[in-house]
């Protein structure tokens, strides 16, 4: 795992630039640096060792050295596409995953992406054809950020390290801001930073002569298959996860596994035949899933090892998570990781994690949705909506949420798994609204690609192109990278979606548990009190303690200073705070959303 960064054309210290670029991203790879230079462009690496630790660092030629890669990511079928290459002629020179993407380049182009296995960002120059080409992964599991500036690309791992090329001017994107406070994380291609670009997943990009070209050459397709049988879709389930684990532990170094209470990592960690596992959690009830990880680690026979996180370290690592965060991520979680990631990595540098299950197999509650509003949503669209208007008006009590919901179709109600402020509401609390981008907007060509499928599979597609990219991977990768530890997630693997794309939904949600079929087959592995229990996912007490004098006044601190008067109606926030305390309303998650942009906001530009 490593940072890469760069930019094409010449610029007045150019060297001290790209060590500029290099140095902030150096967390991302501490074991060493490598740089390639010519008339045309600057590209760097840190590396972190994982494979080929004596040969593997980074850049890497072709056997001619006219074409060059940096590579931040693991290629888990390395070797088979390697002894292909060899076959065709190619000579290796190192033992690297890194050089069978030069030569896989040079022999099938751009269809080098059908071939590989693995999670990836990266750039090749071709110094003949004057080209710089570069990809990202299928599912968004590593990140890669861009910007054009006087006709030139510049790029890199993280946001940071773009800010260190002098000809960018920073500036705060409030389009950005806008969709923000409703998806609780950056969801337009543009980032928080005017001007700067995330490379989609599933996306590859050619630059050459100023020029450049984005194409998407992966996108994640469901079918409903409801010729199978139960039995068949849990072997296949089974045989896939095995498979997938085995591959993404090729490493020339020790591998753990992180372990929360759910199925997904307890599988995850049955499965993998390693000797370490890593959990955290917090000093209140129901917080805490050390004890759980614990007993299940005794049973598997591997040693646990966690951190009991407390107040003061949570709130005291705030500005340093965002800070690794590049952007505002609103989930609370997001530090739980931060911490468990520290953990690891006192003991080895790659830990195997569980993201991907619940978008790939139907694994959120919210997916119960479409059965539980059924008996309002078979109601005619004018008298649910008419139902829908009068709950509106009532006070907050229970059923008035249910009838909201039921009154709207699921395009109109679910953006994904966090919906935090609708458009009406951030509105209301924003000083200057732009009103670009409502979230049906940027959801609704994705749900017109999927209109014939069931709710629950147009839900998990929504939730695989936009919360499983915008938030669970943005915190995995920052998170990990930011403590100098390499996260692998074995669900999102190709191989494994090619499985899980087909499933009907009754093998994903049903009246008897969600994440269904998967749930069987990791029962083969686990006690069957864990198959079956209920998801925690590094819960956080946030909702406890914004209930607390002291960080009730810490908040209103920062909800009634210069940059909130500058972005936000102050007193709109003021009465957010008091309603919450009050206990009238559990309005933790707008308060956290709003206060984490002002923590992040300050870290970059310094207000």
């Amino acid at each position: 795992m490593c940072g890469i960064c760069g930019y094409t054309g010449l610029v007045l210290n150019g060297d001290e630039i790209l060590s500029a670029m290099m140095e902030k991203i150096v967390h991302r790879g501490p074991d060493s640096d490598g740089r390639y230079a010519d008339n045309y462009i600057s590209m760097g690496f840190r590396r972190l060792s994982i494979i080929g630790l004596e040969t593997g660092s980074q850049p890497i030629y072709n056997e001619t050295g006219d074409i060059v890669i940096t590579f931040n990511g693991e290629i888990y079928n390395y070797q088979d596409i390697k002894a292909e290459l060899i076959e065709k002629g190619h000579i290796f020179k190192t033992d690297a995953d890194t050089e069978v993407l030069v030569h896989g380049y040079e022999e099938y182009g751009e269809d080098l992406l059908k071939k590989v296995r693995g999670m990836f960002a990266f750039v090749i120059w071709d110094s003949n054809k004057k080209t710089l080409f570069g990809a990202r992964d299928f599912f968004g599991i590593k990140p890669f950020y861009y910007t054009e500036i006087d006709g030139n690309f510049i790029y890199a791992s993280e946001i940071k390290s773009i800010l260190e090329y002098p000809k960018y001017e920073m500036e705060m994107n409030p389009v950005a801001l806008e969709n923000y406070l409703t998806f609780q994380y950056s969801v337009l291609p543009e980032t928080f930073f005017k001007g700067i670009f995330k490379l989609m997943p599933g996306h590859c990009f050619t630059w050459k002569d100023g020029n450049l070209e984005i194409k998407r050459y992966f996108e994640p397709t469901f079918t409903e298959d409801e010729s199978l049988t139960l039995d068949e879709v849990v072997d296949e389930i089974d045989d896939v996860m095995q498979d997938s684990i085995k591959m993404h532990k090729v490493s020339d170094v020790e591998v753990g596994s992180f372990l929360s209470s759910g199925v997904d990592s307890s599988y995850v960690a049955s499965c993998f035949h390693g000797d370490k596992t890593f959990t955290v959690g917090f000093d209140y009830q129901d917080y805490n899933e050390i004890d759980y990880a614990k007993t299940l680690s005794e049973k598997i026979e591997i040693d646990n090892y966690s951190k009991l996180i407390t107040e003061d370290e949570y709130w005291d690592i705030l500005p340093t998570v965002q800070y690794h965060m590049d952007e505002p991520l609103a989930d609370a979680s997001a530090v739980a990781l931060y911490f468990v990631s520290q953990t690891a990595a006192k003991y080895v540098k790659v830990a195997l994690s569980g993201e991907g299950a619940d978008e790939f197999f139907g694994g959120y509650n919210i997916y119960r949705e479409p059965h539980d509003l059924r008996r309002i949503t078979s109601m005619p669209k004018a008298l649910r909506q008419m139902a829908g208007g009068i709950a509106k008006g009532m006070p907050h009590m229970k059923g008035r949420n249910f009838l909201i919901r039921g009154s709207m179709d699921l395009e109109e109600r679910f953006i994904g798994n966090a919906k935090i402020f609708t458009q009406e509401e951030r509105e209301e609390i924003l000083k200057s609204p732009t009103g670009n981008y409502p979230p049906k907007k940027l959801t609704g060509p994705y749900y017109y690609k999927v209109k014939n499928l069931s709710e629950v599979t147009k839900m998990q597609y929504i939730d695989t192109n936009f919360w499983l990219v915008g938030d669970i991977l943005l915190k995995a990768d920052k998170m990990s990278m930011a403590n100098s530890l390499e996260v692998r997630v074995p669900f999102l693997d190709k191989e494994v979606f090619k499985v899980a794309s087909k499933l009907p939904v009754k093998y994903k949600v049903n009246d008897e548990n969600i994440k269904f079929a998967m749930r069987k087959a990791a029962f083969r592995h686990l006690p069957q009190n864990v198959a079956d229990k209920k998801k925690l996912g590094f819960p956080v007490p946030i909702r406890v303690w914004l209930r607390q004098d002291k960080y009730y006044n810490k908040l209103k601190e920062a909800f009634t200073g210069e940059t909130a008067a500058k972005y936000f109606k102050t007193d709109k926030l003021v009465n957010m705070l008091d309603v919450h305390k009050s206990g009238k309303e559990d309005l933790s998650r707008k308060i956290w959303t709003v206060y984490i942009f002002l923590v992040w906001h300050k870290v970059f530009f310094g207000v």
